[in-house]
């Protein structure tokens, strides 16, 4: 196996294969678990909207977490809402919660929600997994990236995640290398997960080089680090395979 392949084989187990376009329906969640399991390995979630979390926990592999998204995209509903819609989610099997933060509040001065939004969905999500997005493209500034990873630490988040990939820049190295910072820097175990635009096994491989330079080697692994997307899939699997080929797109 070449350096590349091996890669891939890392990267395909850290995957989040993800349908969160509009006119997601029951049998795009159905095709989505089908791919869940490969001749490499199986992916490390399915990410799908709230309403078709229920499916995809019936439809996915034993060893594969169902994710959704709250807030999504934009991070603006209120709170009560925002609760009531994880706690449906837990209540409907998903494992992963990936919550977007406030984040125009934060670039408004008003930090402190973010912080707290986290917590509170912390708390609903009980013991599932809490993913904060923190749309760095929008974000922009890298001091901007710093605070808003540290608040939603501070709040209790298991993992930073770039971007929602609604956005029009989605995950990039300079943001993700930001946000790794954070979590080298916060005290206590989190993860990373990059998330938009990722479409290649290069840009892959480009984000667990960046992993294992910040965290150090081995530490990029399914509870610690995520690639979100769709299309990604086959791009690794035609590495895996031998061929040399990129997906058509990705979240």
């Amino acid at each position: 196996m070449t350096d590349l392949q091996e890669a891939a084989a890392r990267a395909l187990v850290c995957l989040d294969l993800t349908n969160l376009d509009d006119d997601c329906g029951p049998g795009d969640v159905r095709a989505l678990a089908m791919r869940a399991t490969t001749p490499h390995g199986t992916v490390a979630a399915l990410c799908v909207w709230p309403r078709f979390a229920a499916l995809a926990r019936e439809l996915a592999p034993a060893d594969v977490k169902v994710a959704t998204v709250v807030a999504f995209p934009d991070g603006d509903a209120p709170d009560d809402e925002i609760i009531a819609e994880t706690e449906a989610a837990i209540r409907d099997g998903a494992h992963e919660i990936d919550m977007v933060i406030p984040y125009r509040d934060l670039m408004e001065g008003r930090s402190a929600s973010v912080r707290t939004r986290v917590e509170r969905v912390r708390r609903a999500a009980g013991g599932a997994t809490v993913k904060a997005i923190l749309e760095t493209g929008v974000l922009a500034d890298a001091a901007m990236m710093r605070l808003a990873s540290e608040q939603a630490l501070e709040g209790g988040a298991d993992f930073l995640k770039t971007s929602t990939g609604k956005a029009p820049v989605s995950a990039t190295l300079s943001a993700a290398e930001v946000l790794l910072g954070a979590i080298r820097d916060c005290g206590r175990p989190a993860g990373f997960k990059a998330a938009g635009g990722i479409r290649s096994t290069q840009d892959a491989v480009a984000y667990l080089g960046l992993a294992d330079q910040i965290m150090g080697e081995g530490w990029a692994r399914p509870s610690t680090f995520r690639i979100g997307a769709s299309g990604l899939l086959d791009a690794l699997l035609a590495t895996l395979a031998g061929e040399d080929a990129t997906a058509a797109e990705g979240y």
